[in-house]
């Protein structure tokens, strides 16, 4: 018998685990602030720097997909 995984059926639930992942990215970026880095170029030593290029490059993913998409797509019945 599968056993299945009700945790996030629940609203008060998922409202609980949001709440825990932005008090923990909160408290990640504060850290950052305190945190020495050994940057090979001027941009790196920047604060947040790491956080913004992934975000910009995830959004850039994203936009690229959609483009590629237009390229790549096919029919619904293109293998019937």
């Amino acid at each position: 018998m599968k056993r299945e995984l009700k945790v996030f059926d629940k609203p008060e639930n998922v409202k609980k685990l949001l709440i825990f992942f932005y008090i923990s990215l909160a408290v990640l970026l504060i850290i950052d602030v305190f945190i020495h880095k050994h940057a090979e170029f001027p941009w790196e030593g920047a604060t947040e720097f790491f956080a913004a290029y992934g975000f910009v490059s995830c959004v850039l993913l994203i936009f690229i997909a959609k483009v590629l998409r237009i390229f790549i797509k096919r029919d619904e019945d293109y293998y019937d």
